[in-house]
């Protein structure tokens, strides 16, 4: 039996566009709005998932109109890389500081790429770290620690 479904991919985006534009319209619907001018705390959320449940719908429409490629196989390596350098640099930022959590979290993502090399990583960790520690914690104040109270200072 045929499928109706032509564009798997886009069936699936369509799905994740609707539930993440449709969440956050749940998550903002007792909030007030506000108006253009004078935006509440509840305008960016709606805006955004308004936007995001229309990208869905014309992905769903897409999905039984248009020929497209099957779904490829799920890639658990990145995934599970960027996941735990994102939870690493969040539990090492305050305790070893900017200078050992940001040069670790550059590398462990970089690694989730089948480019991946060594030095070119090092060098944008290196480039990241000073630019980041320039830029925020000099530059705009924010309090994070260049070297965390984990190494005595």
């Amino acid at each position: 039996m045929r499928s109706l479904i032509r564009s798997p991919k886009d069936f699936c985006a369509a799905l994740i566009y609707l539930a993440v534009g449709l969440s956050a319209l749940y998550v903002g619907r007792e909030l007030p709005m506000g108006t253009a001018l004078k935006m509440g705390p509840a305008y960016f959320p709606a805006v955004l998932g308004w936007l995001l449940a229309f990208i869905g719908v014309l992905s769903l429409i897409r999905a039984f109109l248009r020929k497209g490629e099957p779904i490829p196989k799920f890639a658990w390596k990145p995934l599970l890389l960027i996941t735990g350098a994102t939870v690493v640099f969040g539990l090492l930022v305050r305790g070893a500081g900017l200078l050992v959590a940001l040069p670790l979290f550059v590398v462990m993502t970089a690694m989730a790429s089948v480019k991946f090399r060594w030095v070119p990583t090092l060098l944008l960790a290196a480039g990241a770290t000073v630019f980041c520690s320039l830029v925020f914690v000099k530059g705009l104040g924010v309090p994070l620690p260049l070297i965390g109270r984990w190494f005595g200072f």
